[in-house]
């Protein structure tokens, strides 16, 4: 399973919940269920970021199997374009795994480079343990940051005409969950739900099970 079919998503018709799972189990149950809610909006959300995901799904389940591998094909071959223009100056001796190590460009100053030069290990392994310790002293501010971007990219293409929609984001922002939560406490419980779900990162990526629509 490729990682643009595999992405934990979504789905919503309205404010209601209607699908969870696998994109491409989520798109074959919105697929599924096509003609129960001719006239109810459904949208899809990737669970990482929040984002929509634009679907296709005219045609057969065939079709639009096909156009979804597609276009993990495309994306795929754009993501391994803008991996190769970047160079890792670190060879690989013979016998030597992977490792998942991504080779991409990095710019930086001639004092800069010079110093990671003088280094020991190359400046491939200084980089990636500086890149560590900023990991794990950052005390999880950048996970806390992209998960409130996340809950407001939902929120801001579901709720944004909701009551209070305003107060609520700025109590998101300023990392007041409670006062987030209570502002939201009037809104339908599914947007509710999912909302500080991705805002405390709390989501969990879904195994391929099937996406069980949830039609009313």
């Amino acid at each position: 399973m490729s990682d643009f079919l595999s992405k934990s998503c979504t789905a919503f018709a309205d404010t209601e919940q209607f699908a969870a799972g696998l994109l491409i189990d989520v798109a074959l149950a919105i697929k599924a269920a096509e003609g129960d809610r001719p006239d109810v909006s459904i949208l899809v959300f990737d669970d990482a970021s929040g984002s929509v995901v634009d679907l296709d799904l005219r045609g057969t389940t065939a079709e639009i199997v096909v156009r979804l591998t597609e276009r993990e094909r495309r994306e795929a071959t754009t993501a391994k374009t803008q991996t190769a223009s970047g160079t890792d100056a670190e060879p690989r001796g013979r016998g030597r795994p992977k490792l998942g190590v991504v080779a991409r460009e990095v710019t930086l100053l001639p004092r800069q480079w010079e110093w990671l030069s003088a280094q020991a290990g190359g400046a491939s392994q200084v980089l990636r343990r500086l890149v560590d310790d900023a990991r794990r002293s950052d005390g999880g501010q950048t996970q806390a940051k992209a998960a409130r971007e996340a809950a407001y990219r939902f929120l801001n293409a579901l709720a944004g005409d909701f009551p209070g929609f305003e107060d609520a984001i700025r109590s998101l922002f300023a990392g007041e969950e409670q006062d987030f939560a209570e502002r939201m406490i009037a809104w339908p419980p599914d947007v509710r739900r999912h909302a500080l779900k991705l805002a405390t990162g709390s989501y969990r990526p879904i195994a391929h099970q099937g996406a069980e629509p949830r039609v009313r």
